[in-house]
């Protein structure tokens, strides 16, 4: 089976924390820096509906390799990009390794990255 891109970057964009992490700042620098590689034909980059890790974001899953990544900043584009995305080499780092099947939401005061922005 052949697919139209070679890997699908899913940001996490919704949610009750993802977003007010910063999220869609995130997902634009992705674009961008996939778009100034001239890579925009086999990387695609999507806004991900939530992923129910609320707190661990801004989330980001890379498939067909199925790694989770967690606290992710725009700092961590062109780490992304160079390891996992481009090379198939995980970035440990930010590598999620939930701590049980399905939901793993922290409350509030236990983000790892606090909102940048009100949630109401």
């Amino acid at each position: 089976m052949s697919r139209p891109y070679q890997k699908l970057v899913l940001i996490c964009v919704h949610g009750k924390s993802c977003p007010q992490q910063g999220a869609l700042d995130l997902c634009a620098a992705f674009r961008q820096k996939v778009i100034q590689l001239g890579i925009q034909d086999q990387i695609r980059v999507v806004k991900s509906g939530c992923l129910a890790q609320c707190g661990h974001g801004p989330m980001v899953a890379i498939e067909p390799s199925g790694e989770w990544y967690c606290t992710v900043t725009t700092d961590d584009v062109e780490p992304l990009l160079e390891g996992p995305i481009l090379a198939d080499k995980p970035l440990a780092r930010l590598r999620y390794l939930a701590k049980k099947d399905g939901k793993n939401v922290l409350p509030r005061d236990q983000w790892p990255i606090a909102a940048t922005t009100d949630p109401s």
